[in-house]
């Protein structure tokens, strides 16, 4: 019978302006060190010893569980930019497929990737996610094959079906297009904190190493993410940390341009940015603790032209927004509940969508069309969580 593994104690001490503290197995997180992986590979036979007896019942427990599910599922589809775009799972695979059809959900099938194929032969793979140029011809995604979620960011022709020769590791996600069809901008991760600091700007077909940095996050207490707007017009760079927040911005048909800051940084101030029909909207805890949404000219982003949309209440706490053409929708806690209220800009007549439950939450789901008149949330009531719906407003 195998004793338990006891690891090596190795003192460390860790200063921080809030004192000193001894580790005393900090070692371990040396994953490449022999040691390490020794003693690893000792925690996982004794851990089969143990649980040798119980190995049938294990076997039953999966084969039930894995039972219960849907083999070929498949996510509800969302249109953008003339495509309608959805994920599905192929009975025995276990990695999705990326899939869309043009202009009709009755139209021929094209999978932008497939996971199982992708995946074939590998200890781990996932993909991270992936965005489409706006002429629907070059995809951006990104693949992790060792579970620390650092992705490499690659490019695929979807006419010809041929990959690219760039690879560009250690990104955050998939990349974030602009309207030239050929730039591409990626947050970079820390490879130690595993945190995105910074933000480079690539064009499609060169090499990686000429790639141009265009922000990096000095404090490593803010998190830095990029991402385009719903209208398509912006590119923003959002930097957050707990209590504070700041966005940068940058016309995306102009993304060799610098990125401007909208706000700078303020100790207790947390805002978002989108833009809709020639304006930016805020939401922003700024003077209100429960959130508000103001406007501004694309001209003047400062306080001073901030202009309530929605004004705070002390009642109802603002949870976040999304920018439609036609609507503004906010998902809204009151009474208890997390609501999501749809106001139309014609003439500001709002609406609550309204469940037959006592108890329920909502929230708003994968909505990538700016000019839409359906909308798409998840529901979650009686303790179930039910697939996206679609909503006519």
């Amino acid at each position: 019978m195998l004793k338990p593994p006891v690891a090596t104690i190795r003192a460390k001490q860790l200063v921080s302006p809030n004192g000193t503290r001894t580790d005393n197995y900090y070692w371990l997180n040396e994953r490449e060190n022999p040691q390490v992986l020794d003693y690893l590979k000792a925690e996982n036979t004794y851990f089969d010893q143990q649980m040798a007896p119980v190995k049938a019942l294990e076997e039953k427990l999966f084969q039930e569980m894995r039972g219960r599910i849907k083999e070929t599922d498949q996510s509800v589809p969302f249109r953008d930019n003339g495509y309608y775009y959805y994920s599905r799972y192929e009975a025995g695979g276990e990695y999705p497929l990326y899939c869309r059809k043009k202009g009709s959900l009755q139209a021929p099938e094209e999978v932008l990737l497939n996971g199982n194929e992708m995946g074939k032969g590998k200890s781990y793979f996932a993909i991270g996610g992936y965005e489409v140029s706006d002429n629907n011809e070059v995809l951006a995604y990104s693949t992790d094959s060792v579970s620390r979620r650092l992705y490499t960011l690659r490019f695929k022709n979807l006419k010809t079906g041929q990959l690219y020769p760039e690879k560009i590791a250690n990104v955050e996600g998939s990349g974030v297009w602009a309207a030239d069809n050929k730039t591409v901008f990626y947050a970079k991760k820390d490879v130690t904190t595993l945190l995105a600091f910074q933000i480079y700007r690539h064009t499609l077909g060169t090499d990686p190493q000429q790639d141009q940095l265009v922000y990096e996050e000095k404090d490593n207490t803010f998190s830095t993410h990029i991402a385009r707007s719903k209208s398509r017009k912006y590119l923003f760079i959002t930097l957050h940390s707990s209590l504070s927040s700041e966005v940068r911005y940058l016309d995306a048909a102009t993304p060799t341009g610098e990125f401007n800051v909208f706000l700078p940084r303020e100790a207790d101030h947390l805002y978002d940015v989108e833009d809709a029909n020639g304006q930016f909207y805020v939401h922003t805890n700024w003077q209100a603790p429960n959130f508000r949404v103001v406007s501004t000219p694309l001209t003047n982003t400062a306080k001073t032209s901030w202009k309530d949309v929605i004004p705070a209440r002390p009642q109802v706490f603002i949870a976040g927004m999304e920018l439609f053409k036609d609507y503004l929708v906010l998902n809204e806690r009151k009474d208890g509940l997390l609501q999501v209220r749809v106001i139309r800009w014609q003439d500001k007549k709002d609406e609550y969508l309204k469940f037959n439950e006592v108890a329920y939450t909502t929230t708003i789901g994968v909505n990538p069309e700016f000019d839409t008149q359906q909308l798409r949330f998840k529901n979650l009531k009686t303790g179930q969580l039910y697939p996206e719906k679609i909503a006519n407003v």
